[in-house]
């Protein structure tokens, strides 16, 4: 089954079909924006019950799908001390980045450079660091948040495809995190030069950041900006980007600022602002 699963994503209009989600999905028409949050609510067992709003209080299903909580329903682990999880979400791979690569599967890796959208140079700072692989399922909360404290230095969007990030697409398709769509965004601060990557999937009708940007999702070209100087300064767990329908974040940071729990696997669910790793420049 998951081998016709990808065989058809190899085939679909991709783009085309992610448009017109995002279009019903954007709709304010109060039948069916209502229609669609309930039967999205029974079919993924959405629980609401930490949601700040309910049924019938949200303007879209877009809304609905990028819903706030209630303050506290997510208590952050002590900072000084953690990396906080960006999201809520399960593991899909972690451990150390090596040779540029990222491990993505068994037998499927990518490199550094392809995600970030950079250069060889600019790879090389992760070189012998560490990297963590975050799937959010349509079922989970989708705001991201920080994983540690950062100023904001520069973003890459990097127009891709759209196929599912699930376990099954990761293990069969090559590359599968950086041929997706994605905004590639890297920080500065205490702990050293880090990068929140936001990656797009199949029906996925965007991705946004909580400062102004210039890129807009699907688009044919990849852009750049730089935000240095911008004061863009981010707290460990604070917001900072929102997917638009089914998703992954991955984090890469520089060697010797991170070590990952122990008991961390993949499959392991996260809630977001839980500790996933101890400082080591703390």
């Amino acid at each position: 089954m998951s081998s016709l699963f990808i065989a058809l994503q190899h085939i679909v209009p991709q783009h085309a079909l992610s448009r017109l989600a995002g279009s019903i999905a954007a709709s304010e028409t109060p039948w069916l924006r209502d229609r669609l949050i309930r039967r999205f609510v029974a079919a993924y067992g959405v629980d609401l019950s930490q949601a700040a709003r309910g049924i019938g209080e949200f303007r879209s299903f877009n809304d609905f799908f990028t819903r706030e909580l209630k303050p506290g329903a997510r208590p952050l682990a002590d900072a000084t001390q953690a990396i906080l999880s960006p999201a809520d979400g399960a593991v899909s791979q972690l451990g150390p980045i090596s040779g540029g690569r990222i491990i993505q599967a068994k037998g499927r890796d990518y490199s550094v450079a392809e995600i970030l959208g950079c250069g060889a140079e600019d790879a090389a700072r992760f070189e012998g660091g560490s990297f963590i692989t975050i799937y959010l399922s349509p079922k989970d909360y989708h705001r991201v948040h920080m994983p540690a404290a950062g100023t904001l230095a520069e973003t890459t969007y990097i127009p891709g495809d759209l196929y599912s990030v699930n376990t099954a697409t990761a293990g069969g398709v090559d590359r599968l995190f950086a041929r997706n769509e994605r905004l590639s965004c890297r920080f500065d601060g205490p702990d050293g030069h880090f990068a929140s990557i936001m990656v797009g999937a199949m029906i996925v009708a965007g991705i946004d950041t909580v400062w102004p940007n210039q890129f807009r999702t699907h688009a044919s070209a990849p852009v750049h900006e730089d935000f240095a100087g911008a004061g863009h300064v981010f707290a460990p767990g604070e917001e900072m980007g929102r997917f638009y329908l089914g998703s992954t974040v991955v984090l890469l940071f520089e060697p010797g600022r991170v070590t990952w729990r122990e008991d961390l696997k993949p499959g392991d669910p996260l809630r977001m602002g839980e500790g996933i790793g101890q400082r080591l420049t703390v």
